[in-house]
């Protein structure tokens, strides 16, 4: 990648660099507020707050004046339930529950149903820089729409210095080190009709602590560098097949100098991994040296490792056949 564009990703590049995730009520608005269908109600007050627990929280216990256990650091809605109750007080006291709401701290305040709040409490609200938005969705459906995108915004975030490419279904990440062709092979993938989501820096996110999905940042997604060419856009060259926005990392391929890799996997059976973000992912080591066709060999890679996922292990194979082979001429040998 170019000096500039490099400098804007990452200020080192022999390194992981993992992400902690911060989630304010601005992020969490701009990012989710189509798909939650979330408007703001009055001011744009309180966007800064942070969400500091990725889950949802019904108040209706704080409105009646109980805050042992209080969850205060999640997002705040009010549906039905909570709607009514505030009705059935008077006005003195609606203002004061909300007000001692507020006083919480909490991240932000949203409307479940359609409802509205108060002029009266939307002034509280206001004094008290609480962010307050509507949406007209059913309390529980926004309540687990709104936990699953907090879950992925909470998710553990990393930064591989790498190539990622949707090889049939099989996302590889291509690692080395600088100058060793990781974009260069990726280029050749690409050609082969296969679909490039990262170039030279990738991110990586656990979810749930179950998958890696991998994308690139937002500065480079869709462009790539070709050495002695400079950046492409490779939507506008190859198509708009030729890139995914986002994919899960299913195998990771290290290349290294032939003279560099200290001992060559000639029959696959012991399977290594890299370990990324606590999960070990499969991983293979591709010498590389003048002539070999490297980008054919990941497809080789990608393959063997897709039939691996479907139960099937060459390399296991070969040993069976090979020690059924051995058997009988051990068995009737000289006593």
């Amino acid at each position: 990648m170019s000096e500039p564009v490099a400098a804007a990703v990452s200020s080192t590049r022999d390194q992981r660099e993992k992400t902690v995730p911060v989630v304010t009520v601005e992020s969490f608005y701009d990012s989710h507020a189509a798909k939650l269908q979330m408007k703001l109600e009055g001011p744009r007050v309180g966007f800064h707050r942070k969400i500091r627990e990725p889950t949802i929280n019904r108040p209706g216990l704080a409105l009646s004046g109980f805050y042992t256990y209080f969850a205060e650091k999640r997002v705040q809605v009010l549906g039905a339930a909570e709607h009514s109750y505030l009705k059935s007080l008077s006005k003195r006291t609606r203002i004061q529950r909300i007000r001692d709401l507020c006083a919480c701290k909490i991240p932000c305040l949203v409307m479940s149903r359609g409802f509205h709040l108060a002029p009266e409490l939307l002034a509280v609200t206001e004094a008290a820089k609480v962010a307050v938005f509507r949406t007209p969705m059913i309390t529980m459906k926004f309540i687990n729409a709104a936990t699953i995108a907090l879950e992925v915004d909470f998710s553990p975030t990393v930064t591989e210095f790498g190539s990622m490419v949707d090889i049939l279904g099989i996302g590889v990440l291509i690692r080395g080190a600088s100058g060793i062709g990781k974009s260069e092979t990726a280029l050749g993938l690409i050609e082969r009709g296969y679909s490039l989501v990262a170039d030279d820096v990738t991110r990586i996110t656990s979810l749930e602590g179950r998958e890696l999905m991998a994308t690139a940042p937002d500065l480079t997604r869709n462009h790539m560098e070709v050495r002695g060419i400079g950046i492409i856009n490779v939507a506008s060259v190859f198509g708009i097949g030729s890139i995914r926005i986002e994919k899960r990392l299913d195998l990771v391929v290290t290349l290294e100098e032939w003279e560099s890799v200290e001992e060559i996997e000639r029959v696959g059976i012991e399977r290594e991994s890299y370990e990324i973000l606590g999960l070990k992912v499969p991983h293979v080591t591709i010498p590389v040296r003048p002539g070999r066709d490297i980008a054919r060999l990941i497809e080789v890679a990608a393959m063997d490792q897709k039939l691996k996922g479907l139960g099937q292990n060459s390399a296991v194979d070969f040993n069976t056949k090979l020690l059924n082979l051995m058997e009988p001429r051990s068995t009737n040998g000289p006593a």
